[in-house]
């Protein structure tokens, strides 16, 4: 098997990129809005009628831990601030329709929870996905495994033919990360996280890393064991880490490929996965 061709992801993600820092301002019949509640990190992605970028956002906070919302009011008024924001940046008195996504196998648990914060915000949510499966809505995987490593937990889904077959998360991802360099360098964990955002770090950062990353090569490995995966697809921002294909490659014994910018993905495949009817 070739290398994965991400082209049309990472060209979507260099959109969404610039329009986040300069929205584009226009007549859309209709706006299709994702919102991400991540551990770390709560984004919020606008695309127009066409499906192409417009607006984006994106702020660190700690309203949700290992994939669970632990900070109702808070997730709310961030993603109210949110839409608030773009609704005054694009010129639209409102922003209507909105997707979110939730890690897999967790909606019994918190799907309820997640659609809630996003409609208390002011929207009306017309999808609700798992994460690594509104990825591929931007990825466009036929045949293999996309795992989407947050900042809580890490989320499998695996693919057939274009379909979902089936669907696993554990906790286990960025938080950990950040609290193992905590430790390693005597940091606070806000320092740490800090520490470990910057790409400056990360050849530094990657051996101390290295349990951590085969501890998520274990999770991965045991749920993709019995299935013919042809490749892992990696996402989510705590991918952004330099070298952690390549080590997960090695633990796996499975080829693993990630986009250029994995952090945006799945926002994005939460907004392409947006509809104008409520479900």
């Amino acid at each position: 098997m070739g290398k994965i061709d991400f082209l049309f992801c990472d060209e979507l993600v260099d959109k969404l990129k610039k329009v986040m820092k300069q929205p584009i301002c226009m007549q859309s019949s209709v706006y299709y809005v994702g919102v991400d509640l991540g551990t770390a990190c709560v984004v919020t992605v606008v695309l127009d009628d066409k499906r192409e970028p417009v607006a984006g956002i994106y702020e660190y906070a700690d309203v949700v831990r290992d994939g669970m919302v632990v900070d109702y009011i808070g997730a709310v008024e961030i993603v109210r601030r949110m839409k608030e924001k773009l609704e005054k940046e694009l010129g639209i008195e409102k922003l209507l329709y909105a997707a979110a996504a939730i890690p897999p196998g967790t909606d019994s648990l918190d799907g309820g929870a997640v659609r809630n914060v996003v409609e208390a915000a002011g929207y009306i949510v017309t999808s609700l996905e798992d994460e690594p499966t509104a990825a591929n809505e931007i990825l466009h995987i036929q045949n293999g495994a996309i795992v989407d490593i947050g900042g809580g937990t890490t989320g499998i889904s695996i693919l057939k033919d274009g379909k979902v077959v089936y669907v696993a998360d554990e906790p286990t991802g960025g938080t950990h990360f950040s609290l193992v360099l905590a430790g390693a360098y005597r940091k606070s964990f806000e320092e740490a996280e800090l520490f470990k955002r910057n790409p400056l770090n990360h050849k530094e950062i990657l051996p101390v890393l290295k349990p951590v990353i085969e501890k998520v090569s274990v999770i991965i490995s045991k749920h993709i064991e019995g299935y013919q995966i042809d490749n892992i697809s990696l996402v989510g921002g705590t991918c952004c880490l330099t070298g952690i294909e390549e080590m997960i490659e090695k633990n796996t014994g499975v080829p693993t490929y990630k986009p250029v910018d994995p952090m945006f993905v799945t926002p994005l495949g939460i907004a392409c996965s947006c509809r104008t009817e409520q479900i």
